[in-house]
């Protein structure tokens, strides 16, 4: 699990491909994270600017790591090219 210091600006990014390989871009891409109070939130790409596309089958978040603790975080499509992933970060305690 990768650990960044609180404050961080946590990127996380996910890569759509086909069974070759090949990228592409899904019908449907969401987003979804749950900080360390259990607050959940989702987002929806062409509906919600924090999922952004930064070349053919790559989508990213920013998530604002403010609190300490893990975070989880799951990127997900449907339709053309359906895949999930996930995956959780920890923010260490600040000293100041």
């Amino acid at each position: 699990m990768a650990t960044y210091d609180k404050g961080d600006l946590v990127r996380v990014t996910g890569t759509f491909t086909n069974a070759a390989g090949t990228a592409i871009d899904p019908t449907v891409v969401k987003f979804q994270f749950i900080t360390p109070a259990g607050v959940t939130t989702a987002y929806t790409y062409g509906t919600d600017a924090e999922v952004v596309k930064s070349a053919t089958g790559i989508y990213y978040v920013d998530i604002d790591a403010s609190q300490t603790g893990i975070y989880y975080y799951r990127l997900y499509s449907t339709g053309t090219g359906q895949a999930a992933a996930e995956g959780n970060f920890s923010v260490d305690t600040s000293s100041f």
